[in-house]
């Protein structure tokens, strides 16, 4: 099941096109890699497939329904998502904790199994340790960490991620593609995710997506190339 399907997508920044004729779909299931150099777009088409960009030319869209018939869930890390929090007077428990809070859940209590989730959320990151910590306290790479770990305690169904792992260490960058890989082989999420390191995650994704500079075209506008093209299904 498609949760991610754009078609024919183009994109230009005041008449000056930046994408052309982007297609691709992320399944349920499925751990999806962005890559291509430095000013190729990726960020601009990650925001349009969640609609905070209006394409020149083609569509982006994302399902309204998971696998399970209910609501379609997304967790969205922005790029430098540590600097969203940074004002928040809380501590990184209460914090990770307030993702369980969706779904029109803001008045029930937290129950063991959200307690669990919050635990796991912030052991992936290697943060459980620093649970009682204020925010306020932490330096920008370990903000990245509990940002990152709040977005699993809201168990979404698709992960859109924009290079998440900036600042972290290779150890720490490989238990959290470890994690990706857990979520969508054993729970079927779908994950979409920027990322130049691209070496020592190879063996962890289903897919990558390269973005590259058309020859023909100014030196902005960026293509498609599918380099690895297997499905999970031949892992």
């Amino acid at each position: 099941m498609d949760y991610i399907n754009v078609e024919n997508l183009s994109f230009s920044y005041d008449g000056e096109p930046v994408l052309k004729d982007i297609s691709f779909q992320v399944e349920a299931g499925e751990f999806v890699i962005l890559t291509g150099e430095n000013g190729a777009a990726k960020s601009t088409l990650l925001k349009s497939v969640l609609g905070l960009l209006q394409p020149q030319e083609g569509t982006a869209t994302i399902a309204k329904k998971n696998a399970q018939g209910g609501k379609l869930m997304i967790g969205y890390a922005p790029q430098q998502i540590s600097s969203f929090n940074i004002g928040f007077p809380s501590k990184v428990l209460e914090f990770v904790e307030s993702g369980r809070f969706q779904n029109n859940r803001w008045f029930k209590r937290l129950d063991e199994e959200d307690h669990t989730h919050v635990k796991k959320a912030l052991e992936s990151v290697g943060m459980w340790e620093l649970r009682d910590r204020k925010i306020g306290e932490l330096s920008g790479g370990q903000k990245q960490r509990i940002a990152l770990a709040r977005i699993f305690a809201t168990d979404p169904d698709l992960f859109i991620l924009d290079e998440p792992t900036t600042g972290m260490d290779k150890e720490s960058r490989e238990r959290f593609y470890r994690l990706l890989r857990h979520n969508s082989q054993v729970h079927n999420k779908a994950i979409l995710m920027v990322t130049h390191d691209h070496e020592d995650i190879n063996q962890f994704v289903d897919r990558q997506i390269r973005l590259k500079r058309k020859e023909d075209s100014p030196w902005r506008c960026f293509s498609m190339d599918l380099c690895k093209g297997h499905s999970k299904h031949q892992h």
